[in-house]
């Protein structure tokens, strides 16, 4: 199945398919998506690390994050759009799911629909491969609304999972703030203090609302952004170390390799011959 819109004027595109494959008509372009698992459990694998998503998991990810589906096994539904379609930045004061579903920093945002919420989410896909059909001048913006709704629903559930029922609902959008300004910043500003005072909070203001949440703390998601990049840098680019650096905002290269292994425990130029093999392998 291949259902797709696109309007020439805007050059937005959706399409929802369930064949991993038909990602590739549009590789060259950037898209959010939304990925359900309807069944046996599937490999997917994101900026060199193979994640396993569950029966009745959704995950979503940003124009940055390309999977490469492991194991395709069971079904799926694979929702993608790009920003000339659906703006998330721009629009999330009507969804408010950055730093949830999309742009958690560098955690994976993963959902899990119970027999109660499954119905709900089949239903609404139904809808959106029924309006993918329908061939007239509000095509468009019914698509978007159906699109709004299923980000809605799916950052409700996001919450729900993700923050203890005795969080205050201030304290779970501090956390998706930050992740947001980190994902913004993370290449001048690596300290958390420079994030504390953008959201006008002190740093251990934000060390105890994240510890009371179970996260990693602000100065990890930190950390785990910047060499999130750095891999994705190495694993995907020609870019010599020294590039990358600077690009990350490092002084020099020396600081960008002893910072990537602390946190991996090997250098760069390491990282990238053993990642280089796996790739080969797997190609």
């Amino acid at each position: 199945m291949f259902e797709s819109f696109r309007d020439p004027t805007l050059n937005s595109i959706l399409f929802l398919t369930d064949d991993p494959g038909n990602m590739n008509r549009y590789r060259e372009r950037d898209f959010f998506k939304i990925i359900w698992n309807r069944t046996s459990p599937i490999s997917i694998s994101l900026d060199g690390l193979d994640i396993e998503l569950n029966e009745d998991q959704i995950t979503c990810l940003t124009p940055l994050q390309r999977p490469e589906f492991l194991s395709t096994a069971g079904e799926q539904y694979l929702l993608f759009f790009n920003r000339e379609f659906y703006c998330i930045h721009e629009n999330d004061h009507e969804v408010s799911c950055e730093g949830l579903l999309f742009w958690g920093s560098s955690e994976l945002p993963v959902i899990s629909l119970n027999d109660h919420e499954r119905p709900k989410f089949e239903t609404l896909f139904t809808v959106f491969r029924d309006e993918l059909s329908t061939r007239d001048h509000i095509q468009g913006e019914m698509l978007r609304m159906l699109l709004k709704r299923l980000i809605i629903k799916g950052t409700r559930l996001a919450r729900e999972q993700h923050f203890s029922d005795d969080m205050a609902r201030d304290q779970a959008d501090l956390i998706r703030r930050y992740n947001v300004l980190v994902e913004q910043h993370f290449r001048k500003h690596h300290q958390v203090h420079e994030y504390a005072k953008m959201l006008h909070k002190s740093p251990k203001t934000l060390s105890n609302v994240f510890a009371a949440a179970g996260h990693r703390t602000p100065l990890e998601v930190i950390h785990q952004r910047i060499l999130l990049e750095g891999k994705r840098q190495l694993l995907k680019t020609d870019k010599m170390a020294k590039e990358i650096a600077f690009e990350l905002g490092f002084e020099d290269q020396s600081h960008f390799s002893r910072f990537f292994k602390k946190e991996t425990g090997i250098p760069p130029s390491t990282y990238r011959k053993q990642s280089g093999a796996i790739e080969e392998r797997k190609n």
